[in-house]
């Protein structure tokens, strides 16, 4: 368990797991485990029917975007998000992370109306790698620096969050997401209940347990996609029980559901095709996650630098952002589901894009990897000589 907490290891068994998916698909069985993920099961008596795939990405990868959301909450109330002088530059500097690989996608691919609808792909960042990075090469970098990047990557969790909820809904039924909302106000009033006895204490935990599945079921009859109920719930959930709720899930995130979530999500056949021939989709989110975003968290890090509230602290060094700019590009988990959502209706260019995520949070892996250890190596110097 202890290893599934950590931030190095995930990372890995992400990596692992996705690099496991994308061997297996192009392998001779290849199409048959490509097949077994598309077969449909259902929840007899309902109208839920969903493939393997979707009981993935759609279910299971809900608890992850719930704990994700606790630890959203506790960030915007205690911790590094809880006021303005906190959050200004970082916030600054993830609307950069946002704004240029969109322009950088649709510099590509935009022109195509197939794949224009790929541009929230190359604006997420993957928490738990960016972690590792730091982890495993970052030995020495100040408590700022980390600060600056795990509050980067929360925004750019937030803003990955509203595209799930706006952009990729569609034929809402409002009387279904009516329910859903009654049942997250139903299992945020259970959480703030203090029982006597572990008995009550018990059946507390059964009712959220229950609560929150219905309101998952609800939301995902709604039309919004399901992770949503996951982001609404741990927004709701008082902060105490959500933050023992995550404690529990952390080992079950880490070990089973991402792991789970990149394997399927990587199964993707490599074209055999000409590189020319490839989707301007494919080389928009190869281009956009490394360069886009080191260019835009860069850029406007910079610009929150010069132009920061009067009385606020400067924060991060300049050298420091474009480190944090690399690790930005590191989308994974929240690219590979968007990618997933913006060409459902494609099965061709959706699987060119999940590769361009592979591709692109790799070469955005490598370049983080040696810009951070050449920052940590500069303060470590630094320290000895002081």
């Amino acid at each position: 368990m202890h290893l599934l907490r950590s931030e190095r290891f995930p990372a890995v068994l992400l990596l692992t797991a996705a690099a496991i998916g994308l061997l297996i698909a192009n392998l001779p069985f290849g199409g048959a485990v490509i097949e077994a993920s598309h077969v449909h099961l259902a929840i007899p008596g309902t109208p839920i029917d969903l493939s393997l795939a979707h009981w993935i990405s759609d279910g299971l990868l809900a608890i992850f975007f719930f704990g994700v959301a606790v630890e959203l909450q506790y960030e915007l109330t205690s911790g590094e998000l809880s006021s303005v002088r906190k959050a200004i530059q970082p916030a600054i500097a993830a609307a950069g992370g946002v704004i240029v690989p969109i322009l950088v996608f649709l510099a590509i691919a935009g022109h195509d109306p197939a794949t224009s609808d790929g541009w929230p792909i190359p604006t997420a960042t993957d928490i738990a790698f960016a972690l590792g990075v730091l982890a495993v090469f970052g030995r020495g970098l100040p408590s700022p620096v980390r600060v600056f990047l795990l509050a980067l990557a929360i925004i750019d969790d937030i803003v990955g969050i509203i595209f799930i909820a706006v952009v990729f809904a569609h034929g809402i039924d409002l009387g279904m997401l009516g329910i859903g909302a009654l049942l997250v106000v139903a299992f945020a009033v259970l959480s703030r209940i203090d029982p006597d006895t572990r008995r009550a204490q018990t059946a507390v935990v059964i009712l959220m347990i229950v609560t929150a599945i219905a309101a998952w079921a609800f939301v995902l009859l709604s039309g919004v996609h399901a992770t949503i109920a996951g982001v609404l719930l741990g927004l709701a959930v008082q902060q105490g029980p959500g933050m023992r709720a995550r404690h529990v899930l952390e080992p079950w995130i880490n070990g089973a559901i991402l792991p789970l979530f990149a394997f399927v999500a990587a199964l993707v056949v490599i074209p055999q095709v000409s590189p020319s021939e490839l989707s301007p989709a494919l080389w928009g989110v190869v281009v956009a996650l490394p360069i886009g975003k080191i260019i835009g968290i860069t850029l406007f890090g910079w610009l929150a630098m010069r132009i920061r509230p009067r009385g606020t602290e400067p924060g991060v060094r300049f050298p420091d952002i474009v480190a944090a700019g690399a690790l930005g590009g590191v989308g994974f988990t929240v690219s590979l589901l968007l990618a997933n959502l913006a060409f459902t209706e494609n099965d061709a260019i959706r699987d060119q894009a999940i590769l361009g995520v592979l591709g692109g949070s790799l070469i955005a892996l490598v370049l983080s990897a040696v810009i951070v250890s050449l920052r940590a190596r500069h303060y470590r110097l630094a320290a000895a000589a002081s």
